[in-house]
């Protein structure tokens, strides 16, 4: 059996490809760089991240997009030639919404991709159709600024000429209304026995969340509303482990076997506080009178699924955890970076073994910050690292973060203190409100290295220390490791990302002064 999610931690908006015997998933990354994230399979069990198109802040720039805005809802496609990839840039949240849509193309799934060429800015999760006579369709909701109207405001799709790299003719709906659980989004069309078939998901992306299915004989329409309708959602059943399912894509395997990747999130209490984020699940698919129906029954996915009947005895990674020594001239792959590229104002070669992180701006920037971390992908884990760093004032900052956005995180860091010398203390902000939970602690001056560390379990985070190595002391008091969830933060804010575990650096006096990791540590507790 294989067992939901199949990509556990942040992992939103999948899309599903399969071209000849390997299947590929395309996930959102939202201010996270490098961006998109594509993993391989063979057999829809064994995933293993492959490439990541956008890896240059010379692509798109970030700088200054708002927390969670950045790269939304990814579609991968393949035309028989090469792969297409549609990303939006999404640059504000307000009544107006700036949601630059693009394209990228490669000959091979793991190439050098082109750059990013704008196709349009009238709505979010854009998708390219490929017809089987040649026209190409790029489709994505209509987002509506005008207060009388819905933001939400259907689904449109216009021709689009690949050699141009524009989009002809004149847009046309494809649903001018959704089904009436309201937020129609993130269409996808694919053809099957003369139909095409439209998926949307609707109710947003919380617990309403679900996916619909429509089909029609025209590209134009009209289309009709399935019976089995929602195809996927969590709404009628609050006791499930898996919770907001919907934005949804399909798959058919060389056997015929149909499966669908979907949105979901497994709150820590009964639609409760979703501390992983939204992650990625899959679902088997059985076709009853030419509409597609989960082959589980009902519309509510299921934890565990039947693999392919191809697939043979493959065992399912379910441990992430990860043992970074800093020995290489690169960072391995589950690392990320907010906005900039991933080895702006890094070195791991200005001192071999070791992970150099030059400060800039604060912890609170939209802009450029040096942090490197990685998601959480389990409940239960503890994170160390050993750092070496030398303060000269206050401003001068380095060491170990939970962090969700630049207005919910925690942090326990050295710096300097007049008087006193380097000290050891510990931050956090909650919903934009900053505090210091703990007294700081006097760092001897014979001390060189400073190993941090925090153990997570479920709702809470304890922060620690050793000057040896061996004996830890708690830093500071338990804290809420669940506030740092899109449930708990949308009391202020609208947030789509998840929690992440790093290492940072801040300089607010020059941007000279640099902290040096020997390594990150990453351990899994809950399997």
């Amino acid at each position: 059996m294989i067992q939901n999610p199949i990509l556990r931690g942040f992992h939103p908006d999948a899309s599903f490809l399969r071209v000849g015997d390997t299947y590929y998933v395309a996930t959102s990354t939202f201010e996270w760089t490098p961006g998109v994230m594509i993993y391989e399979s063979h057999d829809l069990i064994d995933w293993t991240l492959v490439c990541r198109p956008l890896r240059s802040e010379r692509q798109i720039s970030m700088i200054g997009n708002r927390n969670s805005g950045g790269v939304w809802a990814p579609h991968l496609s393949h035309d028989g030639e090469k792969f297409w990839l549609m990303i939006t840039d999404v640059k504000t949240d307000q009544m107006f919404k700036d949601t630059l849509n693009y394209v990228m193309t490669c000959d091979t799934i793991d190439g050098e991709w082109s750059d990013p060429v704008y196709i349009n800015s009238s709505g979010f999760d854009p998708a390219l159709f490929h017809d089987d006579d040649g026209k190409k369709y790029v489709m994505n909701m209509l987002w509506d600024y005008r207060p009388w109207k819905p933001n939400f405001n259907g689904v449109i799709a216009q021709e689009f000429d690949p050699v141009a790299g524009t989009l002809v003719g004149e847009r046309f709906y494809l649903l001018e209304k959704g089904s009436g659980l309201g937020v129609t989004e993130g269409p996808q069309i694919f053809k099957k026995d003369g139909y095409y078939y439209l998926l949307c998901a609707e109710g947003g992306t919380g617990y309403n969340h679900a996916s619909t299915i429509w089909r029609g004989k025209d590209i134009h329409g009209p289309y009709e509303i399935s019976p089995y309708s929602p195809l996927i959602t969590s709404l009628p059943y609050p006791d499930s482990p898996l919770q907001k399912c919907g934005h949804a894509s399909f798959v058919e395997t060389p056997d015929g076997e149909w499966y669908i990747s979907f949105i979901c999130g497994r709150p820590l209490q009964r639609r409760g506080n979703c501390v992983l984020g939204r992650e990625t699940g899959m679902a088997k698919i059985e076709w009853v009178d030419g509409w597609p129906k989960l082959a589980c029954g009902g519309n509510l996915p299921q934890v565990e699924i039947d693999p392919p009947k191809s697939a043979g005895k493959i065992v399912q990674k379910l441990d992430y955890s990860s043992y970074a020594e800093f020995d290489s001239p690169e960072l391995p792959d589950y690392f990320m970076r907010l906005k900039t590229d991933l080895y702006d104002h890094i070195s791991l070669t200005e001192r071999p073994g070791y992970l150099r992180l030059y400060g800039e701006q604060c912890i609170a920037s939209l802009h450029r910050q040096t942090m490197v971390a990685r998601r959480w992908q389990s409940y239960t884990f503890r994170a160390e690292t050993a750092m070496q760093f030398a303060p000269e004032n206050f401003q001068q900052m380095a060491g170990l973060v939970l962090y969700y956005t630049t207005e919910n995180w925690m942090y326990a860091y050295v710096s300097y203190e007049e008087g006193v010398g380097r000290i050891l203390n510990l931050l956090t902000c909650d919903l934009r409100i900053s505090k210091a939970p703990a007294q700081f602690v006097t760092i001897p001056e014979e001390v060189e290295t400073i190993y941090l560390a925090v153990d997570v379990d479920r709702e809470n985070a304890q922060f620690s220390y050793s000057f040896d190595g061996k004996d830890y002391c708690g830093l500071g008091p338990v804290l809420p490791a669940d506030h740092l969830s899109d449930d708990y933060i949308e009391q202020k804010d609208l947030v789509f990302t998840g929690a992440f575990v790093g290492m940072c650096a801040q300089d607010m006096d020059r941007q000279k002064s640099y902290a040096d990791f020997a390594y990150f540590h990453y351990i899994e507790k809950d399997h």
